[in-house]
């Protein structure tokens, strides 16, 4: 494709993975207060645990309808994401061969999984981190939270969590397409591990320990989890090279 073809392509994938998402938002919109209950509910166990006030607050006449529209739109993109990660195959594949795209076709069913494993591990460290926060707050003292930053806080590791867990996705499609060998991966593995933590640290938005652990240490195991599976395919690669070299020669 020329480079316009490309550009049009882009636009085209990526109208159509923002209206998926906006109809996303929609049914957001009408399951908000059943979504609202369910992300505050870490909060509310601290509270009932420690036996102090812990409530969040709305700042401003316009903040509940502004943050049910963030949160419908963060549903949104939790719901579609076999849509949009769809979408992101589409746009890659006119590039590929026919045996390719089955390859990748492959690697975008294992995208949606592992994704929803992301999120789900952001929300089962979630309760630790809130826990962890709020048991700084001082005796005879109230922590009234403003619900925007708050609920922000945990749509932020629940998206940064699902993102982090498509690492071995992109590694795989790109040892599967022949674009970066499983040598080059494992060649950097020592400046993948600081980035996995890097990353981790600034995805985050706390800065306490255990969320960036639970965050980098499966960054890392699934980084060299690809590194194997790239491995795989490069030496089913080298057979099939040398079995065509054999029939040349022969």
């Amino acid at each position: 494709m020329p480079l316009r073809e490309h550009v049009r392509e882009l636009r085209t994938r990526a109208l159509l993975a923002s209206a998926g998402v906006v109809l996303g938002a929609v049914a957001g919109w009408f399951v908000y207060p059943t979504v609202f209950d369910v992300l505050q509910r870490p909060l509310v166990e601290v509270a009932e645990e420690r036996g102090d006030l812990v409530a969040l607050n709305f700042a401003g006449v316009a903040a509940p309808l502004d943050l049910q529209l963030k949160l419908s739109l963060f549903v949104g993109v939790l719901i579609t994401s076999p849509w949009w990660i769809y979408q992101l195959w589409a746009f890659v594949t006119p590039g590929l061969t026919t045996r390719e795209r089955r390859t990748t076709l492959a690697f975008v069913g294992a995208a949606v999984p592992l994704f929803t494993a992301g999120a789900a591990l952001a929300w089962w460290v979630l309760p630790t981190a809130v826990g962890l926060l709020v048991g700084f707050t001082p005796e005879d003292a109230v922590n009234v939270i403003d619900a925007q930053t708050y609920l922000g806080f945990v749509m932020r590791i629940v998206l940064a969590f699902g993102a982090a867990f498509l690492l071995p996705v992109v590694m795989v499609g790109l040892g599967a397409v022949g674009l970066v060998p499983a040598r080059t991966w494992l060649a950097g593995w020592r400046w993948a591990v600081l980035l996995a933590f890097v990353f981790a640290a600034v995805a985050t938005p706390t800065a306490d320990v255990i969320s960036m652990i639970a965050l980098g240490v499966p960054i890392c195991g699934l980084y060299f989890g690809a590194v194997g599976v790239c491995t795989l395919v490069d030496r089913r690669r080298e057979r099939r090279a040398a079995a065509l070299r054999e029939e040349e020669r022969g």
